[in-house]
C-alpha cells in the first residue's frame, strides 16, 4: 500500500479558512433548530419563566423607589413601605425562582441535543472509508469531537438564556426610562448599548481567528501525546522518551504563546467594555442628580435610575462573555461539524438489496485498483471462488494480496471491473450484508480494551456463553484462558497488548469462528503462531473452512497446499494459478517460492537440533 501523510483532513480545511477568514461558524446554527423543534413545549415553558424572571427583575427598581419615596421626611409613612418591602422580597425570590425552574426545563432539551448530534457524529465516522480512517489523527479528532459536543449546550444556552434575556431587559428598561424620565436618559442608554455592542463584536470577530489558531494547535499537541503513548513500545524500544517529550513541548510552545495572545485580547476587550459602562453610568447619573437638585425628580427617582442601569449593565456586561462563548463554541461546533461533512467514499446505492442468502459464489471480474491515481496496485485480476471452495493467494510482499481481501469487504470500490457475489456486484447491495456474509482473520489484529469474552464475543454479538467457549475451543485458546486468573473476564488491554501476538491472532480467529459467516478470509491468519500452534491452528481453519467460500492470503505455502486453487501475485497481476502440485510442476515464481521455505525450514529445523 502506498505512503499516506497523517495529515488530518479536517485540520487543513480549518486552517486554511482560519487564514482567509471565509469560515461562516454560524452556518451550523441550522442544524440545531430540529431538536429545539422537537421539545417547542418545553422551549416554550422555559421562555415564560424567562420572560417572568425579567418581568420581577425589573419590577425591583421600581418598588425599591417606591420605598425610599415613602421614607422621606415629607411622607414618612409606615403602613405603605412594609408592604412594598414584603412584595420586594418576593420579587427578588420569583426572580430567582423563575431563573432555576426556566433551567430545569430546559437541561433536556440542550442534553438531548448534545446526544444526538455525538451520535450522528460516531455513526458517521464508522461509515466513512478506509482511507478516511488511516488519514485521520485521533488525538486530535477526538478533542474537536469533545470541544464540539460541549459547544451545543453553550451555544443553546447562551442563545436562549443570555441573548434574548438582555434583548428582553434592555427593552423593558427603556420602557421604564421613556415613561418616567426625558429623552435624554433613553438617547444616553441607547446609545451606550449601541457602542457596547458594537465594541464587543468588533473585538470579538479579531479574537475569534486567534481562538481558532489555539484551538488547531491544542488538538495538535494532543494528537502528539496521543499517538506518542499508543507506540509506548516503540519508544522504549528505541530510547526514545526525551524525543517524544521535546516534540510534544514543540507543540505545547506554540499552544502557549496562541493562549497568552487569546487572553492579552480578551483583556483588552474588557477594558473597552468597561470604559463604554462607566461613561453612560456616570452621565445618567448626573442627569439624574441635576433633576433631583432641581426638584423635578425625587430621591427615590435617583435610586431608580442607578438599579435600573446596575440591573441592565450587569447583564450587558454578561451579554460581552455571552458573545465571546457563543463564538467559541460556533468555532467549535463548527470542527466537530465538519466530520459530517466527510464524503462517504464508499456508500450504498439507492434501492441497494440485501445480498442473498444461500452459498456464496465470489468472483473477481478484470479488476483495477489504486490506493493513490500514480501508484495502481492491481491489474485486470480475475478468478472465481466457486461456494463451498478455498481459494488462496500468494506472493512476495507488496505484490497486492491484502488488497483483495480489503475490496471483498468493499473497505474500497474498485477503480474498474466488479467484485461479485452470486453474480451480484457487490456495488450494488447493502454493505451491512455484504459484511454479514464475511469474516475475516487479519493479518494484524487489534483488539478492544476489554475482556477477552468480550473480544471473541464481538464476533457475534447475541451469541450465548457457551458459543464463545466453543469458538475458543476451536481456536485452540479456551484453555489458555481458563488458567488465567480472570478466566474470560481478563482484560487484554490498549490494542490487546496485554496478549501475545499468537493469542491475539487466536482471539481473532476465535472470534471469526463464532461469527460463522459464509465467505471467509484467512489474510496471514497464522503468521504470528509458532510452527506447533500453527499446525493444530491449521487443522482446525482447514475443518472451519469446510463449506464455506473460503479466501485465504498466505505467505507460508505449507498452509495452502490443500487449496482448491492456488493464484499467485506479482506487481498486482496473477502470473500463475493452480493447484499445489500443478505449479510446482509448472517450475515458475511458485516453484522457487517453495524451494526457499522448504529450505529455510530445514535450516530453522537443523538449528533447533543443535541447541536444544
Amino acid at each position: 500500500m502506498s505512503t499516506i501523510h497523517q495529515t488530518s483532513g479536517v485540520t487543513e480545511v480549518d486552517a486554511s479558512d482560519a487564514k482567509t477568514g471565509k469560515r461562516n461558524e454560524w452556518r451550523v446554527v441550522p442544524t440545531l433548530l430540529p431538536f429545539l423543534w422537537e421539545y417547542k413545549g418545553r422551549v416554550a415553558i422555559a421562555l415564560t419563566f424567562l420572560v417572568a424572571a425579567k418581568l420581577a427583575n425589573v419590577g425591583v427598581p421600581l418598588l425599591m423607589k417606591g420605598i425610599v419615596d415613602d421614607l422621606s421626611p415629607t411622607q414618612q409613612v409606615l403602613a405603605a413601605p412594609m408592604l412594598l418591602l414584603v412584595a420586594y422580597g418576593v420579587l427578588r425570590f420569583a426572580n430567582t425562582m423563575f431563573a432555576e425552574l426556566r433551567d430545569m426545563v430546559f437541561v433536556r432539551v440542550a442534553q438531548r441535543a448534545v446526544r444526538r448530534v455525538a451520535l450522528n457524529v460516531f455513526r458517521h465516522l464508522h461509515s466513512l472509508s478506509l482511507r478516511f480512517h488511516l488519514n485521520r489523527q485521533t488525538g486530535g479528532m477526538t478533542r474537536d469531537i469533545e470541544r464540539g459536543s460541549r459547544g451545543i449546550s453553550t451555544l443553546l444556552t447562551f442563545m436562549l438564556f443570555s441573548i434574548i434575556p438582555v434583548i428582553l431587559e434592555f427593552l423593558l428598561v427603556a420602557a421604564v426610562l421613556f415613561a418616567r424620565f426625558d429623552w435624554r436618559f433613553v438617547a444616553v442608554t441607547f446609545g451606550a448599548v449601541i457602542a457596547y455592542i458594537a465594541f464587543t463584536i468588533s473585538i470579538t470577530e479579531w479574537r475569534t481567528a486567534i481562538r481558532r489558531r489555539a484551538n488547531e494547535l491544542d488538538s495538535k499537541a494532543n494528537t502528539r501525546a496521543v499517538d506518542s503513548l499508543l507506540n509506548y513500545e516503540t519508544v522504549k524500544y528505541f530510547n526514545n522518551e526525551e524525543f517524544e517529550a521535546t516534540r510534544y513541548d514543540a507543540n505545547l510552545v506554540s499552544y502557549e504563546a496562541a493562549a497568552v495572545k487569546t487572553e492579552a485580547s480578551l483583556g483588552l476587550l474588557n477594558i473597552g467594555q468597561s470604559a463604554i459602562i462607566a461613561v453612560a453610568a456616570t452621565t445618567l447619573m448626573v442627569l439624574a442628580a441635576q433633576g433631583v437638585a432641581a426638584k423635578h425628580l425625587t430621591l427615590g427617582d435617583l435610586v431608580l435610575v442607578n438599579a435600573l442601569l446596575i440591573q441592565l449593565y450587569i447583564p450587558l456586561n454578561f451579554l460581552g462573555m455571552a458573545y465571546r462563548e457563543i463564538k467559541q463554541s460556533l468555532i467549535d461546533m463548527d470542527r466537530m461539524f465538519s466530520l459530517l461533512e466527510e464524503n462517504r467514499e464508499v456508500q450504498d446505492k439507492p434501492g441497494a438489496q440485501p445480498l442473498a442468502d444461500g452459498p456464496a459464489t465470489v468472483r473477481f471480474e478484470n479488476v483495477n485498483f489504486s490506493y493513490e491515481p500514480e501508484r495502481q496496485i492491481l491489474f485486470g485480476v480475475s478468478f472465481e471462488i466457486p461456494a463451498g471452495h478455498k481459494v488462496a493467494v500468494v506472493g512476495h510482499s507488496g505484490s497486492g494480496k491484502s488488497t483483495l481481501a480489503r475490496l471483498l469487504y468493499r473497505f474500497y470500490d474498485v477503480g474498474g471491473g466488479a467484485i461479485r457475489v452470486n453474480a451480484a456486484d457487490i456495488r450494488e447491495v447493502q454493505q451491512s450484508s455484504l459484511r454479514a456474509a464475511t469474516g475475516i482473520v487479519p493479518q494484524d489484529t487489534v483488539l478492544f480494551n476489554d475482556t477477552i469474552f468480550y473480544n471473541i464475543h464481538y464476533g457475534r454479538t447475541g451469541a450465548a456463553h457457551e458459543e464463545v467457549f466453543e469458538a475458543a475451543r476451536a481456536a485452540h485458546i479456551h484453555d489458555f484462558i481458563v488458567s488465567l486468573p480472570d478466566g474470560y473476564e481478563s482484560p487484554v488491554g490498549e490494542r490487546g497488548l496485554k496478549l501475545s501476538g499468537g493469542e491475539k491472532q487466536r482471539v481473532a480467529i476465535a472470534r471469526a469462528i463464532l461469527k460463522n459467516p459464509r465467505i471467509l478470509i484467512f489474510d496471514e491468519a497464522t503468521s504470528a503462531l509458532d510452527s506447533k500452534s500453527e499446525k493444530a491452528i491449521q487443522e482446525e481453519l482447514t475443518r472451519i473452512a469446510h463449506g464455506h467460500t473460503t479466501l485465504v492470503i498466505a505467505h507460508r505455502l505449507s498452509t495452502v497446499m490443500d487449496a482448491d486453487q492456488i493464484l499467485v501475485m506479482d506487481h498486482g497481476r496473477i502470473i500463475e494459478r493452480g493447484t499445489h502440485r500443478e505449479l510446482l510442476e509448472q517450475g515458475g515464481l511458485y516453484t522457487q517460492m517453495w524451494a526457499l521455505q522448504q529450505q529455510e525450514n530445514e535450516k530453522n529445523e537443523s538449528g533447533a537440533s543443535v541447541h536444544p
